[in-house]
């Protein structure tokens, strides 16, 4: 996959990635523990959500299925912050993220993606009925026990920053 279509991306979003790497799938770190998290409902996305646990796919189907693919593209971008809590912030950041994400899963078609939280595509998920547009889906990063953490260090690429600042990431899996 040519990594060009990430740049023509952010330059037509405005959206610019601030670091990327293409690694093996074999290099992901899985962490079966992320999904703990997600029962304690932290996002609020728990049992709301065709992405999120209960609904999607356990986390050893989803497992197979990413080491079924032969690389993944891993992206980030970084946005500004008036202060450590500016949530608001924090939000609008997620928000220009997701709107890279989306365009990029736009360009690839059944190409999978994976974004930051839940699946952005509807204001509000279908679930429990069915989702009217799965071929968009997003799904999401920790929901397939994929540990960011342990990928950034991995890929080379900073968690975290600098002070206020908030970083998110995304992953796109493909064959050779």
């Amino acid at each position: 996959m040519d990594i060009n279509f990430l740049k023509e991306i952010a330059i037509f979003t405005k959206i610019p990635v601030h670091e990327w790497a293409v690694l093996p799938v074999s290099a992901i770190p899985f962490s079966p523990e992320l999904l703990d998290y997600c029962k304690t409902n932290a996002c609020g996305n728990y049992n709301k959500s065709w992405v999120c646990p209960p609904a999607c796919e356990n986390f050893e189907k989803q497992k197979e299925r990413i080491l079924s693919y032969d690389n993944f593209i891993i992206f980030t971008t970084v946005h500004k912050l008036e202060d450590s809590f500016d949530y608001e912030g924090m939000m609008k950041g997620r928000e220009n993220h997701t709107l890279l994400t989306r365009e990029t899963k736009k360009r690839l078609g059944d190409t999978p993606v994976f974004g930051a939280d839940t699946c952005p595509v509807c204001p509000s998920c279908s679930y429990p009925d069915p989702c009217p547009y799965p071929e968009k889906k997003i799904e999401s990063i920790e929901a397939a026990g994929i540990d960011v953490t342990k990928i950034s260090k991995i890929a080379k690429i900073k968690y975290n920053n600098g002070t206020c600042t908030v970083t998110f990431f995304s992953i796109i899996l493909f064959n050779n």
